[in-house]
């Protein structure tokens, strides 16, 4: 299955040195030197049937392994491919930014480079993307991985995403996905963040659909993800919550939250007031008094941390110019 072009090139463009691709696949490495002939000698075939001009780049997180070597040398051999190598390994939503920043595509094809992913469904993807869609995810319906430590965790941590971030996909963490240029326009990645940028660029209006793909078990290397990596995709996940709902209205998540907290205080300082006239009870000895002071400082703190968040909200965005919104058509 292929997906063709008006004016198909096996190549990328060159234009006063600048590579002028319509496809650009976007593949972060480490420690997979292994790995990287096989993975470019099954997906240059891909590509060239697609018949549209494409770059490959190997973005090396800082291997220890000679990784990059592999990369120059292929680089050397085909014109399409390019090879970025950060000064030190700085995880993969960071060399995934670093090919985006790089690319010149007017498409991003996410890929990982352990062999897992099969270039044989980048084509299903694109056609997928046809349809209208701005971002297509790859969906390992039949993953090759130990049940209880990576499929039943991947299982609840990606209900656990759909719900909190209102885009509902199956597997948030296959790197397979397709990508429209102005769909991660306005997109900052920081901390582990790749894996929720369907969610995130759901901020700019996009479209996204899921295709199922294949999965196939490493061959070489080991993977460099566990459960360990659980708590900061939570602390993540919270981190995407509040940047998605509450970015540009900090008070009302802070806010609400303190006069939640100051209404119980209310409550509880009549309850106090009333088991003091009514039944003669010692307000100092009276539990309920010590918390209505707890939740009145709790109350105003929030109340100021929600107002100190709108200045800030404020600041960042006039700043940088960033608009509170973005503009899809104009007639």
């Amino acid at each position: 299955m292929s997906v063709t072009s008006k004016n198909p090139q096996t190549y990328p463009h060159h234009h006063e040195g600048v590579i002028m691709a319509d496809l650009s696949v976007i593949i972060p490495v480490f420690n997979e030197k292994d790995n990287i002939e096989p993975l470019y000698s099954r997906l240059r075939p891909v590509l060239e049937e697609l018949g549209r001009p494409y770059e490959i780049i190997f973005v090396d997180d800082g291997s220890g392994d000679g990784g990059f070597d592999a990369i120059k040398a292929l680089s050397k051999r085909d014109a399409a491919v390019r090879a970025l190598r950060l000064c030190r390994h700085f995880g993969q939503t960071a060399a995934l930014a670093a090919g985006f920043d790089y690319a010149k595509g007017g498409i991003f094809i996410t890929m990982d480079g352990d062999l897992q992913n099969d270039p044989k469904d980048i084509p299903l993807l694109l056609k997928k993307m046809q349809e209208g869609y701005d971002i297509v995810s790859g969906w390992r319906e039949k993953r090759k991985a130990p049940l209880f430590t990576k499929k039943i965790p991947s299982w609840l941590a990606n209900r656990l995403i759909s719900a909190i971030t209102g885009v509902s996909l199956h597997d948030y963490g296959c790197t397979l996905k397709v990508y429209k240029r102005g769909a991660l326009k306005n997109i900052n990645l920081y901390g582990e963040m790749h894996r929720f940028l369907p969610a995130l660029a759901s901020w700019n209006g996009v479209s996204i659909a899921e295709v199922p793909v294949r999965h196939h078990a490493r061959l070489h290397g080991r993977t460099n993800y566990g459960l360990s990596r659980t708590s900061r995709v939570i602390l993540d996940l919270i981190t995407v919550k509040f940047l998605l709902t509450f970015s540009t209205k900090p008070i009302q998540l802070f806010g609400g939250g303190g006069f939640l907290s100051l209404f119980i205080a209310g409550i509880s300082a009549v309850a106090v007031i009333l088991m003091k006239i009514f039944q003669g009870k010692d307000m100092t000895g009276n539990p309920l008094l010590y918390l209505t002071i707890l939740l009145l400082v709790v109350g105003i703190q929030f109340v100021m941390m929600g107002l100190l968040g709108e200045i800030m909200a404020r600041i960042y965005h006039e700043s940088r110019k960033h608009p509170t919104y973005l503009v899809k058509e104009t007639i």
